[in-house]
């Protein structure tokens, strides 16, 4: 808490260095703007704005506001009274009072000044400006509402649950892309591979400090680790780079009928996944009969887990009420008579199996040994792994060191030269890291391992590798409202029961 205190203030203390013209006009001293903490309290002395507005200045958020409006009246103090002006005094501050100052324009006393009145048009613009901004600020960096669209967590979450999802949770982080779209992800409204961001300027990774760090078993939201290239026609339905693998790099780039465009996205503009950190940095995971053991020891998440299950019957159909009482969603009746599949929780699936109609019901397990080939790392030569019996496998912490030889560096290649920005190379047998030969690696950052709780039907680590903490968005926290998509108004669309619950 206290790097906080001494964060927030100083993240703007330095920013007023740029103000030391205007600080002379003003009466002060232009050293004072050097001095920090103290060149904000002149600050407020020369807008003439009570002392407790620097109070505020040490809340989280609440001073991103307190400093616009400080600058818009600074602006407002060498007779910048235009919308125009002054949003360059608050987005480019650095370069519009240095440019003022060499007009040469007179400081006016706030206290003595008159100001233009306002039109009708210019209340309204002030009061949407305001609102967008505001609400830009909350949801980049204090809460955010997401909703569930697949069902990759049931039954701890369920398509149609929107949730908040704390951003101080872990401290927010800096937008990559911060010339962007309000209120919209990645894509302009109605639209498939319209950007809603520019990339003129791209930020390097910078998080605040936040209220903790990432716990084993949370609910986190993050950037999709494999979305950095998508093809629009698929989108994050599935990878590109499983696409690739299937049908080749030139088709991909080259069918556009099948695979749409092929578009690149920067970290903060990947799409947004939701699952439950099993995994920690440091950690060796490994999965055996669907069980999850860390470092060894057998992994006691919560959550309500789902399996897939095989359910004979003696030939009658299962009833739909007792499928929608028992909150079964997913799965149906086989081409087999009397053989259904359905993702089942442990309760539904002793209830289901009391039925006097049903026969057995058997989960569906892959055996080890079986490779598929869209399992990380996707080689199927030395990891011979499903999405059953997985591992082991080493998950990254920072400043940890592996060894590297051509065996190791399929876990880790896109961690080397994708995550963290190296020249990765293999000639001859031998690796290369920025032009040198490697035999081992220094991490840069740390990683998490995630999955779903509907454990056999989740894209998630198992598939695609490592989430790096750059991608952690924040923890989901709380259910404000829920839909069912598969029901009405009148027949029950809204899960009451969930509203306003806590994740766990």
């Amino acid at each position: 808490m206290l790097e906080l205190l001494i964060f927030l203030p100083l993240s703007f203390t330095v920013p007023t260095i740029f103000l030391w013209i205007q600080f002379a006009r003003a009466g002060r001293k232009s050293w004072e703007t050097l001095i920090p903490f103290y060149n904000l309290y002149v600050f407020l002395l020369i807008v003439k704005k009570p002392w407790w507005w620097y109070l505020l200045l040490l809340f989280p958020f609440i001073n991103v506001f307190v400093y616009m409006l400080m600058l818009v009246e600074m602006a407002k103090c060498y007779g910048k009274y235009g919308l125009g002006e002054q949003f360059l005094a608050v987005v480019f501050p650095f370069i519009y009072f240095p440019y003022i100052a060499t007009k040469k324009d007179v400081y006016l006393d706030p206290e003595t000044r008159e100001e233009p009145p306002k039109s009708a048009t210019r209340e309204w613009v002030d009061a949407i400006v305001f609102a967008v901004v505001a609400a830009t600020i909350i949801r980049t960096f204090l809460i955010e509402a997401y909703t569930i669209p697949t069902s990759s967590m049931e039954k701890s979450l369920l398509v149609g649950d929107y949730l908040f999802v704390s951003k101080v949770a872990y401290g927010p982080k800096i937008p990559n892309t911060p010339l962007s779209f309000p209120f919209v992800h990645n894509t302009m409204p109605l639209t498939k591979d319209v950007s809603s961001y520019l990339d003129w300027i791209e930020l390097p990774y910078l998080r605040l400090p936040g209220l903790g760090h990432v716990q084993r078993n949370d609910v986190v939201v993050f950037n999709y680790p494999v979305g950095d290239t998508v093809s629009t026609a698929y989108q994050s339905n599935r990878s590109y780079y499983s696409l690739v693998r299937q049908y080749g790099r030139n088709r991909v780039w080259t069918d556009h009928a099948k695979f749409g465009k092929i578009i690149y996205r920067p970290v903060d503009k990947q799409e947004n996944f939701v699952k439950r950190c099993i995994g920690m940095p440091g950690d060796s995971l490994q999965l055996i009969n669907k069980i999850v053991y860390i470092n060894g020891k057998k992994n006691h998440d919560p959550g309500i887990k789902e399996y897939e299950y095989y359910v004979n019957t003696n030939g009658e159909s299962i009833n739909p009420i007792i499928l929608s009482r028992l909150n079964v969603t997913e799965g149906g009746r086989t081409m087999v008579p009397g053989q259904y599949v359905f993702m089942l929780s442990e309760k539904a699936r002793n209830a289901i199996a009391s039925l006097p109609i049903v026969k057995s019901v058997q989960v569906s397990d892959i055996p080890a040994g079986i490779t598929d080939p869209e399992i990380f790392p996707h080689d199927t030569t030395d990891f011979k792994w499903n999405r059953d019996n997985y591992g082991p496998i080493y998950i990254p912490k920072k400043g940890a060191t592996v060894a590297l030889n051509m065996k190791v560096l399929p876990l880790y290649k896109r961690i080397i030269g994708v995550y963290e920005g190296n020249d990765l190379k293999v000639k001859d047998g031998k690796i290369y890291i920025n032009g040198k030969v490697a035999d081992h690696y220094t991490f840069k950052m740390n990683y998490y391992w995630m999955m779903g709780d509907n454990r056999d039907n989740s894209a998630d680590s198992r598939y695609w590798g490592f989430v790096p903490e750059n991608h952690v968005e924040g923890k989901a926290v709380f259910i404000w409202m829920s839909l069912d998509p598969n029901k009405s108004l009148l027949s029950g669309k809204i899960r009451w029961n969930r509203l306003f619950t806590l994740v766990k």
